[in-house]
């Protein structure tokens, strides 16, 4: 499904990301976890496209000078070099940190906006699936999206972007600022999304222990390099992830 090989990322003379490997097979939910600053985002609008845009306003600008290097192949087209909208007609669909949902907008005119992709037939469909999967939206579908919480603005920032017809839907950070009760929701939303769309998720997060029980595959970035990866299980054994990344301390000897 998706490939990215030597990405690196300089912004001036920082580097942000360092010669990362990722991958995401069809079907799978792949996790992302590193503390704040870690690379993160950096990486999702890396994939996204949207580091291309942001480098070029920057050029316009005469401001941060940013390098990007590296490749993604993503179904086994090398799309380095495509625009953000290009990708996003691919089926790479970024639900971006900090929800950035249209404020003064419905829940029902943000869900619309995201089937700008859709055909008419498969935007009634989708819209019917997102009330479904999230069916406080539909109670709240006239409301204005600045007056919703924080975990309804969540669900509509996910909900818009399954609007978009994803085949690989990208996650940045969705749990940001929610209760454990919605945090567990929001994941199981997530799998049953998968399942449902019969889509690939990248999902990142700070903290591992809402979102690991539903991954396949993990990688763990710190200070912009991916410095551990393997199956939840394989993770889960290592006694340094967990007391990281789960708060979980080893008995001592």
């Amino acid at each position: 499904m998706l490939e990215a090989s030597g990405l690196m990322v300089f912004y001036e003379n920082m580097l942000a990301l360092n010669n990362i490997n990722i991958q995401c097979g069809q079907g799978q939910i792949v996790g992302v976890f590193g503390a704040n600053s870690a690379g993160k985002s950096t990486l999702m609008y890396t994939l996204s496209g949207i580091m291309q845009d942001i480098q070029k306003k920057e050029d316009m600008a005469g401001g941060e000078r940013i390098t990007i290097l590296g490749d993604v192949i993503y179904q086994g087209e090398n799309i380095s070099r495509l625009k953000p909208s290009q990708r996003a007609r691919k089926g790479i669909v970024l639900c971006p940190e900090r929800r950035r949902i249209f404020s003064e907008s419905s829940v029902l005119e943000n869900l619309k906006i995201g089937g700008y992709l859709a055909s008419p037939a498969q935007a009634r469909k989708t819209l019917a699936y997102v009330f479904e999967i999230f069916p406080a939206l539909e109670k709240l579908k006239k409301r204005v999206g600045g007056f919703l919480s924080g975990g309804e603005q969540q669900m509509l920032a996910i909900g818009r972007a399954i609007m978009a017809q994803p085949k690989l839907l990208l996650l940045d950070e969705p749990l940001l600022g929610l209760s454990p009760l919605m945090q567990a929701m929001l994941m199981r939303a997530t799998r049953e999304i998968r399942d449902r769309m019969e889509i690939s998720i990248i999902v990142t997060e700070q903290y591992a222990r809402p979102v690991f029980p539903i991954v396949d595959y993990a990688f763990i970035l710190e200070n912009g390099a991916a410095v551990m990866e393997g199956t939840r299980e394989e993770l889960m054994d290592n006694p340094d992830v967990r007391s990281a990344y789960f708060g979980v301390e080893e008995p001592h000897a």
